[in-house]
């Protein structure tokens, strides 16, 4: 345990401790430690250049079935003090909630596993990241067509997670992120088109070259140009991983505890049910070293296990907290997350669709006429109904090959629906957190002129 540490589990437990005077009957204490830089470049000059560092701690405080949190960025004693008494007056006064309360300390984590989340090297310096950014833009306004560029970015976070609780749980642990992305525009006026791509990796070591970054984004802008709109037809969608991660967020978030104890979620009552194909699994896994969503215990102290969420196509589990799992007469899965200034919600870790036998293209090999889908635009989808509804754009498929871009189309079904009939590919790759290869999904109406 490092010096820095040991201080800032001093800081809590005297908190906490003073939480109790104050007439708290239990109570938790989160603070978040961080420092990050960012890097704005655009046409060759440096469009911003940022640096913060900041220390955010959150206390939550429980008076019997009551609770309320309070945050702050100030450690000095006399705000310490105030906000102690904020949090302990603000209890008094919520409304029972019979649900909440920390972890019963039977539950807690005594001990975790050691991950790799942290790069040991020197954080890159603000030099740097300008220079990652130039080789980028520079490599994506070589690519032939490309007319302009909206710029590239680049970032670094390093933070340092402290929770202490009443219930005799005590952690911490620190993480890194680095980030690089590139947006460019080709052709001219009223036909110009848009793409990007981007990179996140927990080690700088692990991330993609900058001009590798800034060629794929120009090379798709380029790629969308002389986009045709297709009638309306019901036909087989593609999702691109870029975007295909998007349908395993809609079924997190419908088997989040909180929605299913809320009766909110079109899933509600599918537990142990088959919901995907046979050939589909999704694993949640917080212990994988350099994991972008990875950790060794969640909000609540409670250590989490490497799940599969959907086995052969069965849904196994719900996404649980303290809260969430009282209510449904459960126990914690060890999803709790939350910032310093709430209570906790469920949010898995590290998600991924195990990857299919077929290449992308042999999934589109025997498909007439479909879309590959490699952008989503709106909010279309009623997470209680489970209906899907989104504007979309990509590329037109004929005879299982893409043949033109597409855009201003929507594509449409129920969630419900499309996970029954989803295939996927073999090109499965650890880069977001949320990590699914090519998805397709049998048929969606696909609705355009």
């Amino acid at each position: 345990m490092t010096d820095n540490s040991k201080t800032s589990i001093e800081l809590l437990e005297t908190l906490i401790t003073k939480a109790k005077r104050a007439g708290a009957d239990a109570a938790d204490a989160l603070l978040v430690d961080s420092a990050s830089v960012s890097v704005g470049y655009r046409l060759g000059k440096v469009e911003s250049l940022e640096r913060s560092e900041s220390g955010d701690l959150g206390l939550r405080v429980f008076v019997g079935k009551r609770q309320a949190a309070v945050s702050t960025t100030d450690r000095r004693q006399a705000t310490l003090d105030e906000v102690v008494e904020r949090a302990v007056a603000m209890a008094k006064l919520a409304p029972e909630d019979i649900y909440c309360g920390l972890a019963d300390p039977n539950e807690i984590s005594k001990d975790w596993p050691s991950i790799d989340m942290a790069d040991k090297a020197a954080a890159p310096s603000a030099e740097t990241l300008i220079a990652l950014s130039r080789e980028a833009e520079d490599a994506a306004l070589a690519v032939k067509g490309v007319s302009n560029s909206e710029g590239a970015e680049a970032g670094y976070s390093d933070s340092s997670i402290t929770i202490v609780a009443s219930n005799g749980f005590t952690g911490g642990y620190s993480r890194t992120h680095v980030s690089l992305s590139a947006s460019m525009l080709a052709g001219d006026g009223t036909g110009m088109e848009r793409d990007y791509d981007y990179a996140t990796r927990t080690y700088m070591g692990d991330m993609p070259s900058a001009a590798d970054i800034g060629r794929r984004a120009g090379e798709r802008a380029v790629r969308r140009l002389a986009p045709r709109k297709m009638p309306t037809i019901t036909a087989p969608v593609v999702f691109d991983p870029r975007i295909a991660n998007s349908l395993i967020g809609q079924l997190l978030g419908a088997i989040s505890g909180s929605s299913i104890a809320r009766g909110t979620s079109f899933l509600k009552d599918k537990l142990g049910q088959q919901i995907f194909p046979t050939d589909i699994t999704i694993i949640d896994e917080p212990f994988r070293d350099r994991g972008l969503r990875s950790r060794p215990f969640d909000a609540e102290g409670i250590r989490p296990e490497k799940r599969t969420l959907i086995d052969k196509g069965v849904l196994t589990t719900w996404l649980l907290d303290c809260r969430s799992a009282r209510q449904l007469k459960l126990k914690s899965t060890g999803h709790a997350s939350r910032g310093t200034g709430g209570p906790p919600s469920p949010s898995a870790s590290n998600v991924y669709v195990q990857p299919g036998i077929q290449t992308p293209a042999e999934l589109m090999r025997d498909i007439k006429q479909g879309f590959y889908v490699t952008e989503l635009m709106g909010m279309g989808v009623n997470g209680v109904t489970g209906d899907y509804s989104q504007a979309a754009s990509g590329f037109w498929i004929e005879n299982g090959e893409i043949a033109f871009p597409v855009n201003e189309m929507t594509i449409a079904s129920n969630l419900k629906d499309m996970f029954l009939n989803l295939t996927a590919a073999n090109d499965l790759e650890f880069t977001r957190g949320v990590d699914v290869p090519t998805l397709r999904v049998a048929q969606m109406t696909i609705a355009g002129v």
